[in-house]
C-alpha cells in the first residue's frame, strides 16, 4: 500500500469503510449497515477479525457475508492475531481506510467494559473516521436527524463538511449544528458587581459572538439542498450536547476527533468526548481531518 495516499488526505469521501468483525450476536447487523454505507458511498469494503482464523469462523462469515448480499468483488476479508486496538488501526492504516465501523455500547458496565474500552481506545487514537453504531438493526437505519457539534475549532469546517457529505449520500434533508456555551464559562465572565440587566446583556453578546462565528463557519460549507440548521446550548461542553442528541432523538451525532490523545489525568479531568462516549446517547461519527490534524 502506498502509505503516501494518507497525509494531508480529505475526511472525505469514504472510498474505503472498514469494519471490526468480533462474531457477536450483532455481527450481521453492523455487516448490514456497513454494506447499506457502502453502497451509498460507493465504498470497498474491508472487513477484519483480530484472533484466530479457523475454518467455522470463515464459514460463518461467508454465510454473513451471501444473506447480508455484499458484493465480493468490493469487499476484503483480513484475519490478523494481534492486541485488538493496535492491530485494528495498524489494518487501517495499512488499508487507506477512511471510515471505520465498529459495533459499540451504549452504557458501560463493569460486565461490558472490555467491549466498550475498546470503542473509546480506538475512538480516541485511530487516524480516520469512526462510526460507533449503538445498535445496528437487520434492517438498514435510516438517518433522519443529524447533529453535528460546531466547537469553534479549525477541525470543525471539515467535519461540517464530512457530515453534509454523508447527509447528501443518505438523502437527509435537514441537518442541525450545536454550539454549547460553558455555563461556568458565561458566570466567570460576569462581574460580582455587575447588576442584573449588566448581567443579561453580557449574555446576550456572548451567545451573539458564538452565532456569529458558528455561522461565519456555516457560510464556507457546501450544504447543497440540505437544510442547515443552528442552535446554541448552555450547559459542559460534551454532556450538553450529548443530552440534546438524546432529547431530539438524533439518529446520528458527528463531533470533532479529539485534538490530542487523552491519558490517565484527561480521564480524571474529563473532556468533553468522554462524556459522549461513556454513554452514548446515538450513533456516533467522529471526524478525523487529516488535513489539520496531527
Amino acid at each position: 500500500m502506498d502509505l503516501s495516499k494518507l497525509k494531508r488526505r480529505p475526511s472525505y469521501p469514504f472510498e474505503t469503510i472498514a469494519v471490526a468483525i468480533s462474531f457477536s450476536d450483532r455481527c450481521q447487523n453492523i455487516l448490514v449497515e456497513a454494506k447499506r454505507m457502502s453502497d451509498v458511498c460507493n465504498s470497498a469494503l474491508v472487513l477484519m477479525h483480530i484472533g484466530d482464523k479457523t475454518q467455522e469462523k470463515e464459514k460463518e462469515l461467508d454465510r454473513m457475508i451471501t444473506e447480508v448480499g455484499i458484493d465480493e468483488n468490493k469487499c476484503r476479508v483480513i484475519f490478523m492475531d494481534g492486541e485488538p486496538v493496535d492491530t485494528i488501526l495498524k489494518l487501517c492504516k495499512l488499508n487507506i481506510v477512511d471510515l471505520l465501523i465498529l459495533g459499540a455500547l451504549q452504557k458501560e458496565n463493569i460486565f461490558k467494559f472490555y467491549l466498550g474500552s475498546i470503542a473509546r481506545s480506538i475512538s480516541r487514537k485511530a487516524k480516520c473516521s469512526v462510526l460507533l453504531l449503538t445498535n445496528p438493526s437487520a434492517e438498514p437505519h435510516k438517518f433522519k436527524k443529524i447533529i453535528v457539534n460546531g466547537v469553534e475549532n479549525p477541525k470543525t469546517i471539515h467535519t461540517i463538511n464530512t457530515a453534509l457529505y454523508l447527509a447528501k449520500n443518505l438523502n437527509v434533508k435537514e441537518l442541525t449544528i450545536v454550539n454549547e456555551v460553558d455555563v461556568p464559562g458565561l458566570a466567570m465572565a460576569i462581574a460580582d458587581d455587575s447588576t442584573a440587566p449588566e448581567a443579561k446583556e453580557i449574555k446576550k453578546n456572548l451567545t451573539i459572538e458564538v452565532e456569529e462565528v458558528l455561522q461565519t463557519v456555516i457560510d464556507k460549507c457546501d450544504a447543497g439542498d440540505i437544510e442547515v440548521k443552528e442552535k446554541i446550548i448552555k450547559g459542559k461542553p460534551g454532556y450538553a450536547i450529548s443530552k440534546f442528541s438524546r432529547d431530539r432523538k438524533a439518529d446520528l451525532l458527528v463531533v470533532n476527533s479529539p485534538d490530542t490523545q487523552l491519558n490517565v489525568f484527561d480521564r480524571i479531568f474529563t473532556h468533553d468526548i468522554e462524556f459522549i462516549l461513556a454513554d452514548l446517547p446515538t450513533n456516533l461519527l467522529i471526524v478525523h481531518s487529516r488535513v489539520s490534524a496531527d
